[in-house]
């Protein structure tokens, strides 16, 4: 009899297997009956797995990539469930990425990159209690109790009480609050590389902060790449902010603002840092797409807590299996489909099909 844990390995292998819907039948199918469909079905509605469940899983994983290069980032992403009855964590948010609302599950991850491994160290799922009436369109909507900037300072903590080795806090621009800055510059002694939106004010001396004299950022004269000590308003330090011009996909000229509370590095250096946040994408990308996070049928927030949690075991051993074959998580996954066709082609002339020409 498989104990819970050995049948979590089970079901997340399933999950990186799988190039379908994902459900304890198929499961127990592919098992040969083995396990049956109450038994995975059990496990998915057992005991919510936590983010202290996940760093206890991962933390063996960590402590052999772990290096004071290392880097946190936080970022959250949605896995859509169009067709799922709406829940408290199944609902609806709205997507930055897609400029619309989306109905599914919105989470965040704190993600430690080290050494070109990208790991998963803790996880919340935006959950969504609270209802309310809109006072402008009177319709009932929801809401969470804590917000993702909560969410975003726990996560962090948690990581340095977790004593994993880091010297930078990575995020995208909707993490980028004053709040946060001091958080993690005077709370947690780390230090932090951030975007800014041209309209964010800052004060190019301490003579000009204190009366108030603030400028936006997009109507400084920057010259690109360069360094320039700013005061921001609501950040009690000087922080380095640099301006960025690239080309976008269109052929139009982008600008990203950046700011930096190390006041050692240049422009470059701190380009470089904040460079390495894209990790978070493949993860995100993999996690969906290689996992089988948005494959899952299950009905009940418990049930899809457990599904989110399996596929973050399955991501993780992705992520592992990366290193250990020097293959990405898409050329490992179609490894196993181009594996799946010839088992289902050997299968196919075993049963001797109908040849339909003469």
């Amino acid at each position: 009899m498989k104990n819970d844990k050995q049948l979590l390995d089970l079901y997340s292998d399933y999950l990186i297997s799988a190039f379908g819907q994902t459900t304890a039948t198929g499961l127990s199918s592919l098992l040969d009956g083995e396990i049956s469909h109450d038994r995975v079905q059990r496990l998915l509605a057992g005991k919510e797995q936590t983010s202290a469940d996940l760093w206890r899983l991962v933390k063996p994983h960590v402590r052999q990539i772990e290096s004071e290069d290392g880097v946190v980032i936080v970022d959250d992403s949605i896995a859509e469930k169009p067709y799922t009855d709406e829940n408290d964590i199944v609902c609806w948010h709205y997507d930055h990425s897609q400029q619309r609302t989306v109905k599914g599950i919105n989470f965040v991850t704190c993600l430690y990159h080290s050494q070109g491994v990208s790991l998963p160290v803790g996880f919340e799922l935006v959950r969504k209690t609270e209802r309310y009436t809109d006072p402008k369109t009177g319709k009932e909507k929801r809401r969470s109790d804590k917000t993702k900037n909560e969410m975003y300072r726990d996560l962090l903590q948690q990581a340095v009480k977790n004593q994993i080795p880091f010297k930078y806090a990575l995020n995208d621009i909707w993490f980028a609050s004053a709040e946060n800055m001091n958080f993690v510059k005077l709370t947690l002694k780390k230090e932090f590389v951030m975007p800014l939106t041209g309209n964010r004010k800052v004060a190019l001396s301490v003579n000009a902060k204190q009366p108030g004299r603030y400028q936006r950022v997009d109507t400084l004269e920057l010259e690109p790449m360069k360094p320039v000590t700013v005061y921001l308003e609501g950040v009690g330090f000087a922080l380095l902010l640099i301006k960025q011009v690239f080309t976008n996909e269109d052929g139009s000229t982008g600008i990203q603002y950046l700011v930096a509370s190390d006041t050692t590095r240049d422009g470059n250096g701190i380009a470089a840092i904040y460079h390495k946040r894209w990790n978070v994408e493949p993860y995100h990308k993999s996690l969906k797409q290689n996992a089988s996070l948005e494959k899952s049928p299950t009905q009940t927030v418990t049930t899809q807590t457990n599904h989110f949690f399996a596929a973050l075991c399955g991501y993780i051993k992705l992520e592992l299996l990366k290193g250990a074959t020097k293959l990405n998580h898409c050329a490992l996954k179609s490894k196993l489909y181009l594996h799946a066709i010839h088992a289902a082609y050997a299968k196919l002339q075993e049963l001797n099909p109908v040849q339909l020409a003469a």
